[in-house]
């Protein structure tokens, strides 16, 4: 039954002299003892779209000990063009069936579990799930599945992620409640150089989403991308009205054109960087935020598995706490929201 977690908790597993070889490259960037705790961690990601395959890819290569992959849908053929675990004979197929085989010839060090049962996000078994693992990410859901998700990791002190496109944007935001990790110090001498504790506390989601931009300069909020960071939370909005569904129409550009700057004027934004969302990026995003295109896939679910296996490795600085990419122009921002 695949609604049963086969839990993986007990002793650390040790790497072997075969793994260290596999892993060789990496024990030389971040070390043993970073390997370590990746060989150790299973993850649970929810959601296998175009983001989510790209995240597993990293993840698998870089030797994490388990991988939990949990989506109750079918593969369909818009699947094909950027879930690049998926071939024409899977549609109509589950996407964790399809994906499993292609995912474990990635790594087979790596294990591989597939859960496709809907009644997991029901109250007891969602906890039981996230209990059972030692990282979340969900990927490529509306605002309000991610909040749940969200509250049940912190309940049970699990660090918590998100990502996903819409188009050509997309975003990455975490809650890792507090970190802590390695970080060089920059004060020691050249010559004597060493590493010092650090930490950092997260905001949940819900905090995060209260931020205010007030007190910034000019140049910090331009710096920031307020515009891409309130088209996504428009979005959020959009789909929270609209029984989960992404605008895919020009028609949906005047509703979510008054969505955007109703928050950007909540938010408090700078006015002399932004008195409103350009409505050019609204009609692009009216019309393609329900479809994934390769490429920005390919970049948010690369930066959200790094980010994964920063904080695994506990090695640097994680994300704070909310990255944004804008496909249109290739840059990308992180903005500290409410931390």
């Amino acid at each position: 039954m695949d609604t049963q977690y086969e839990g993986s908790k007990g002793n650390p597993v040790q790497i072997t002299e075969d793994e260290a070889a596999v892993y060789d490259r990496q024990i030389r960037l971040w070390g043993l003892e970073a390997q370590q705790r990746m060989r150790n961690a299973t993850i649970l990601v929810i959601r296998l779209r175009g983001t989510a395959t790209e995240t597993i890819k990293n993840i698998v290569l870089a030797g994490i000990g388990k991988l939990v992959i949990f989506d109750w849908e079918e593969v369909s053929e818009e699947d094909l063009g950027a879930g690049f675990f998926y071939r024409d004979e899977d549609v109509g197929k589950k996407r964790v069936d399809a994906a499993k085989a292609r995912i474990e010839a990635l790594n087979p060090l790596v294990s591989v579990q597939a859960m496709r049962h809907p009644t997991l996000l029901e109250r007891e078994s969602l906890d039981a799930l996230v209990m059972s693992v030692d990282l979340v990410c969900v990927t490529d859901w509306d605002r309000e599945g991610l909040i749940k998700i969200n509250e049940v990791c912190r309940r049970f002190g699990k660090p918590f992620y998100t990502g996903g496109t819409f188009g050509l944007l997309g975003y990455i935001f975490c809650d890792l409640l507090k970190h802590d990790y390695i970080s060089p110090d920059r004060s020691a001498p050249k010559e004597a150089p060493r590493n010092v504790k650090a930490s950092l506390v997260y905001s949940p989601l819900p905090v995060a989403l209260r931020h205010r931009w007030t007190g910034l300069t000019k140049r910090q909020t331009k710096e920031l991308n307020p515009t891409v960071v309130h088209v996504i939370l428009a979005l959020w909005e959009y789909q929270s009205t609209h029984e989960g569904k992404l605008p895919d129409d020009i028609d949906a550009a005047p509703e979510l054109e008054q969505i955007a700057n109703s928050i950007l004027t909540t938010s408090d934004v700078n006015r002399q960087v932004l008195t409103s969302v350009p409505r050019d990026l609204i009609d692009t995003v009216s019309t393609s935020a329900a479809h994934e295109f390769s490429p920005t896939c390919a970049v948010v679910g690369g930066m959200l598995a790094q980010d994964i296996l920063k904080a695994l490795a506990a090695r640097e600085a994680p994300m704070a706490n909310f990255f944004t990419f804008d496909g249109n122009t290739g840059g990308g921002s992180v903005c500290r929201m409410n931390m």
